[in-house]
This record gives C-alpha cells, structure tokens and sequence, in this order.
C-alpha cells in the first residue's frame, strides 16, 4: 500500500506561499504591534501571574535575585533534571547547589502552588557587566520568572517573597565560615577564619549560668522589633569579668559559634583618636561581636569624675567619652545586630559610666571551677560523665579556688582516666594547703 504524499507537499507549499506573502506584503512593524497585542490578551485572560526578577539593578546586584539563588540551591536536589550547578568557595563552608539554565522547579507556600524558572539570554561584548570589580564577564542576562495563580498575588508580595529573603538570609549566614578580624591603626587590617572549637556543649561553666547565657542570646537575635519598637539601637553589651583563667576567652568563642557571627577584636592601644575609633566601629559588619579585653588596663580611660581625661590620658587619644559615644552615641544605629563585650579581671577599676545598663546590659562573673563545671571538663579531656573519685572532687572543689584552666591541665597529663582525677585531687590537697597557710599569715599579721 502506497501512501499519497502529494496533499502533504501541497499543504507546505501552501505555508511557505503564505510565509513569503507574510514577509513581503506585511510590514515587520506591524507584525511586531500584531504580536504584541495577541501576547496582551493572553496575558489580559490568562490565570497565570509572572513575576520577573533580573540579576541586576543598575549596576548593583539585585537582592532578591539573589535571595532566590540561595533559596531554590535547596531545592536543587528535588529538581526533576539532568543538571544542577555546584560549587564551593573559600569562605563558604558547604557546597552550594543551584538549578541550571531554563529549569524549572515547582514550591508550595500556605497552599499556594508557585513556579521558579532561571532565564539566561546570551548578549554581545557590549552589554557585559561586572560583579563585585571581577575581571571575568558574565556574557548573558540572567532573570528569574516567578509564575503563580493571579489570585494569590497578594500573598506572593506580602509573605511569600519576604519569607524567601529570610530563609536565604539564614542559609546565607550559617554557610559563611566566621571571620576574626584584628585593627592596625586605624582600620581593620586583618580577617582569618576562625577555628576555636569551642561551643556550649564543651564550655567548663556553671550549668545555670550557660542557660542563662544562652536564653539572653536567644532572645537577643529574635527582638529587632522590639528594639525598633522602644527607639533603641538592636545591640546588647557584656561585662564578662573573673580571676585569670575562668573561661572568658572561651566564652567569647562559644557565643561566636553558637550565634555564627564575626569577631572584630579591637585593640585600644593601637588606635589613633576617637574619630578613628569611631570608624572602626562603623566598619563592622552586622551581626558581629565587638571585643575589648582588658579594658582595665589596656590604655588609661580615667575616670571622669578626676578631672579631665584627655589631659592626662598621655599619648593615648581614645578617651573615655569617645569609646561611651561609639559603642552608645548615635553613631552606634549605624548597624544592627550587635554584641560588645568588655573583659576584666578588676571589675572595681572600671568607671560606673561603663557599667550602666545600655553600655553593659548583663554581666557575667566568671569564677573558679565548681563541680558542674568540672564535669564538663573531665567529658572533654576523659570522656567519661562518672567516676568513684568524683565524690571526693566535689567535696575539695567546695573548698578550693581553683580556675577551670588549672584543672583542665591537670585533667591532661594522663591517659589514664583514674590516674588523672587521683593527681587532680593531689593538686587540689596541696592548693588548699597553701590557701590555708596565706589564711594564717595573713590573719597574724592582723592581730
């Protein structure tokens, strides 16, 4: 059986007769209006609602744009594709995924079905931008179309993408890796990854205290309103004040880690004048921790009550007023989402203005090892919660001031756990004996 194939050839015939006619006969501006007006009335009728989110703004990169990278890269694994995107840079610590060109992936939010689509238009050498001053080109327009039931545009702009930004936002700041920053002058000089180990998990502290510390935190990064609401700038002071070796370096550390915020270290000694002062601290980003150690006896911030500071504060510029006005003025709305904590090992030498709330909203008294704090300290270095001898510990710790540092080690010049805790009590005997002979010296000497 043959098959006709000549109405086949006459209908094509007739489509190109009809194209040429088209090309020739109709004018290209006119078939351009004609187009536009067809594409009108399908969008006039169509359900359909498409949001078109571009790469750029300007020469600025767009926000949500890139929101929207981060947030659909964790979709990516549930994208029905051939293709995801991956990489990875030096200040990331996980991989990122991301959809390919022209893919597409569905999401559901309160009920409401919406469509992501990544659009990547190649463009001639003329239209290149750049990113962040990189020398390479990006050699294509880049836009997200976000489609969804017209019915539920409000929902899309009012909680749907809000609650996009937020989520990337987090994703964003816990795939950083946390920076420690120092000063040289007048700037800050120097960023390196920070490692510290440290969490609240292995923190030698008081059990209470960590609690405390921890809901104090909590409640600290979820109130923006709140302080938007009562005028005052989103920022929360620390006095963390002990005997050397109590702990609080580490937990600066574990508050870093446990809030994933940079660490902008400023050393006073270093610094210019006030103005300079100033700048560093506007320099910070948000969502960091300023640190001032020592703050007793870094450079003399005399007490004001004395007189006045600058005269005799030597070839120290920064004075007292300057480091109230940057870390409290004005200039201290600049940026949000910020932690300052002073250390001391003096908390009597330090200038009431210092210690008022506002300046030093909590303070925390980091003493000698108790027994709560010891049995961290015998999980991280013995990795054991239990031991006969821990009776015995208890009882010498309630009589001894011994810092958790001088424990720790002690806890580590044995493998063996029971040799350990046996020399820690021998320590603990010979420390109680000595605080008991410098109790009698100095008890004669009063009588």
């Amino acid at each position: 059986m043959k098959f006709d194939t000549k109405p086949l050839v006459s209908a094509m015939a007739s489509i190109m007769v009809m194209r040429t006619i088209k090309n020739e006969l109709i004018p290209h501006e006119f078939l351009s209006i004609f187009q536009s007006g067809l594409d009108h009335l399908s969008r006039r009728f169509s359900a359909q609602f498409t949001i078109v989110i571009e790469e750029f703004q300007g020469m600025a990169r767009n926000q949500v744009f890139e929101a929207a990278e981060i947030y659909l890269g964790t979709k990516a694994a549930t994208v029905s594709a051939e293709r995801v995107k991956v990489s990875k840079s030096e200040e990331h610590k996980k991989l990122s995924f991301n959809i390919d060109r022209n893919a597409e992936v569905d999401d559901v939010f309160e009920g409401v079905s919406v469509k992501w689509k990544l659009i990547c238009i190649e463009v001639d050498s003329s239209r290149i931008r750049h990113y962040d001053n990189d020398s390479s080109a990006v050699a294509e327009i880049r836009s997200y179309e976000l489609t969804f039931h017209k019915k539920h545009k409000n929902k899309v702009f009012n909680s749907y993408l809000p609650y996009v930004m937020e989520i990337a936002d987090k994703i964003k700041q816990g795939n950083m890796a946390i920076k420690i920053h120092s000063n040289e002058y007048n700037y800050w000089s120097r960023d390196v990854k920070f490692n510290h180990p440290m969490s609240f998990d292995t923190l030698a502290i008081d059990e209470k205290l960590q609690r405390e510390i921890v809901n104090d935190l909590d409640k600290f990064v979820k109130a923006r309103d709140f302080y938007r609401r009562t005028g005052k700038a989103w920022k929360r002071g620390y006095l963390l004040y002990g005997p050397p070796g109590t702990g609080k370096s580490s937990l600066i550390a574990a508050m870093s880690n446990y809030l994933h915020y940079d660490i902008y270290d400023l050393d006073l000694t270093v610094v210019g004048d006030n103005r300079s002062l100033k700048q560093l601290i506007l320099g910070m980003s948000n969502r960091s921790i300023l640190v001032i150690e020592d703050i007793d006896c870094t450079i003399k911030l005399q007490n004001r009550e004395e007189g006045e500071e600058a005269s005799n504060n030597g070839h120290d510029k920064v004075t007292l007023s300057g480091l109230l006005n940057a870390t409290d003025g004005l200039w201290s709305c600049c940026s949000e989402e910020h932690i300052i904590i002073f250390t001391t090992n003096h908390k009597e030498r330090l200038d009431p203005a210092l210690l008022r709330p506002g300046r030093m909203d909590k303070q925390i008294h980091l003493s000698y090892c108790n027994f709560s704090a010891f049995k961290q300290l015998a999980m991280n270095y013995l990795c054991i919660s239990e031991h006969e001898l821990y009776e015995k510990i208890e009882e010498l710790l309630g009589q001894v001031n011994a810092t958790p540092a001088e424990i720790g080690e002690v806890l580590t010049k044995d493998a063996d756990a029971t040799e350990c805790l046996q020399d820690l009590i021998n320590f603990l005997r010979e420390k109680k004996m000595i605080q008991e002979e410098v109790k009698n010296e100095a008890n004669v000497k009063e009588e």
